[in-house]
Order: structure tokens, then C-alpha cells, then sequence
């Protein structure tokens, strides 16, 4: 008779490995290789034997300084039909300061006669207007704009960049 041998294999028991810590593994596994990429390119970058390109950073400029510059009082007889609108004016000049060249201080009281150019354009400017022009809604921003442009044009070194109207009466 015949003997036939039967081989049982006993299966080992599976372990049975919960989801979340499947997912704890492999978030913990990609942040250790992350990391230790980032730190093996910051080493080769730091030692110089791996070139970075190098940032480029734009250079800072100097910030512009201003200071004001009151003007005294004047007087203009305008350009009306008659002969007889004037424009009492006080005006104020934002200038930006000049590398190098002390500024006067703002609060000193203007001096008379001084800034004869510019007196000398103002009245040039303004003696050709009118009284209706000037007391247009946008009058005095036209007038603003024609004396920057006037001023600038006859002394650039004095850099005005804005003007301001401290007093501003005409009469007709």
C-alpha cells in the first residue's frame, strides 16, 4: 500500500496594520528625505562646491530730501481790460536738496530780495493772466503747473518740485 504523504503548511498569522499609521509612515518618510536634501544642498552651497546663482538686489537710492522755501508777499497788477485786477500772493516752494549744500532753515523769515529769479518769473507768469482765468475751478492748479514748468525752465538748479499757494487774493 501506498503511503502518500501530506505536507501541511500552516500559514503565519498576517499582521493587520491600521490606515493612520500607514499614513503617519509615509508623511514621516517624505519629510525626512525632504529635509535631509534640503540640508545636503545647503552644505554643498555654504562649502562652495555647489554654485548658486547669485540674487540680484537692486540698489537702494538715496531718498530725496525736500525742504520749503517761503517766499515774501507779492503784489501783480493782471492782465485785465482796464488796468485795475491785481493778485496779492504768497507762495511756498517745495525744493529737493542739493547733495552737499547746506539748507537754510524753513521756519527763518524769506529775505527780501533774495530769489530774484524766481520773483522775476513769477510776475513774468502771472502778469499775462487774467482774473476770470485765475478764478476758474481749475485756475489755480493751471497756475501752479505754468509756474513749476516757468521756474524750471529758467533755473533748473533749483529743483522745485511743487508749489504751494499760501495766500491767493485778486481783486477786480
Amino acid at each position: 500500500m501506498a503511503t502518500t504523504e501530506t505536507n501541511l503548511e500552516v500559514a503565519a498569522p498576517v499582521a493587520k496594520v491600521s490606515l493612520t499609521t500607514m499614513l503617519l509612515c509615509c508623511v514621516a518618510t517624505v519629510v525626512l528625505a525632504v529635509g535631509g536634501a534640503t540640508g545636503v544642498l545647503v552644505y554643498l552651497v555654504r562649502s562652495g562646491k555647489l554654485a548658486a546663482s547669485p540674487v540680484v538686489v537692486a540698489p537702494k537710492t538715496a531718498a530725496v530730501s525736500l525742504h520749503a522755501k517761503p517766499l515774501e508777499p507779492l503784489l501783480i497788477n493782471l492782465a485785465d481790460d482796464g488796468g485795475h485786477a491785481y493778485l496779492r500772493l504768497s507762495l511756498v516752494l517745495e525744493e529737493e536738496d542739493q547733495p552737499g549744500k547746506k539748507v537754510e532753515d524753513a521756519t527763518a523769515k524769506p529775505v527780501p530780495g533774495a530769489d530774484a529769479s524766481v520773483r522775476d518769473t513769477i510776475f513774468d507768469v502771472l502778469g499775462r493772466q487774467t482774473s476770470t482765468e485765475m478764478l476758474a475751478p481749475d485756475g489755480k492748479e493751471m497756475l501752479k503747473s505754468d509756474l513749476l514748468a516757468a521756474i524750471s525752465q529758467r533755473d533748473p538748479e533749483l529743483r522745485v518740485r511743487k508749489i504751494y499757494f499760501t495766500d491767493f487774493l485778486v481783486q477786480r
